[in-house]
């Protein structure tokens, strides 16, 4: 269980924080980038939160505190003669790809791409996805960073999970019925 009894430790006003393993790093590391990156897209699904209602909220809760285990996952680098730490698994993954396949059966074909437009609630979902792509960017430059060791299967959430927020997005634009399609230089002749 966390207790915090104190909100600030000074700890990190030389430009250095600790790691879950108690390692200290420079605050603008690759793996720092990356758990800033995860901590935005979970407050970008706050966000989308406040518009989502019923079996929509509930999933972004859900994803809202697997994002908090996605986050202990990266700050807890991987060593050969790792201790247990908590790492996100394939349950995690295969829940959303779950999601995923329910939401897509009930919603009509694309045959466009589509604008991140519509409702508030799509908007915001939109908004959610593209903060979690760019998370799993700077996942990616992680572990293309030498002597970084990440968990092989946080990237393949963070992809999964937008793919999850998109399909929402969808949803909630009235099960597509309001989705937005771009229209190819449909705006060259005036």
């Amino acid at each position: 269980m966390v207790k915090l009894d104190k909100i600030y430790t000074r700890g990190g006003d030389q430009g250095e924080t600790s790691l879950g393993d108690g390692t200290r790093v420079p605050k603008s590391s690759a793996r720092i980038h990356a758990l800033g990156e995860v901590d935005e897209a979970n407050a970008a699904i706050g966000l989308a939160r406040l518009d989502a209602g019923g079996p929509a909220d509930a999933i972004l809760a859900r994803i809202q505190n697997d994002l908090f285990d996605l986050g202990a996952d990266l700050c807890t680098p991987i060593h050969e003669s790792e201790a247990p730490a908590l790492r996100i698994v394939q349950s995690q993954i295969d829940w959303l790809e779950e999601r995923i396949d329910v939401l897509t059966q009930a919603l009509p074909p694309l045959t466009s791409f589509i604008l991140p437009a519509g409702g508030p609630a799509a908007v915001r979902l939109h908004l959610a996805r593209t903060v979690a792509r760019r998370a799993e960017r700077a996942v990616v430059h992680l572990l293309e960073t030498p002597g970084e060791a990440v968990n092989r299967l946080v990237p393949i959430y963070l992809n999964r999970l937008s793919d999850l927020l998109f399909v929402l997005a969808r949803a909630a634009n009235g099960m597509g019925g309001a989705d937005v399609l771009w229209v190819p230089a449909g705006s060259r002749n005036g």
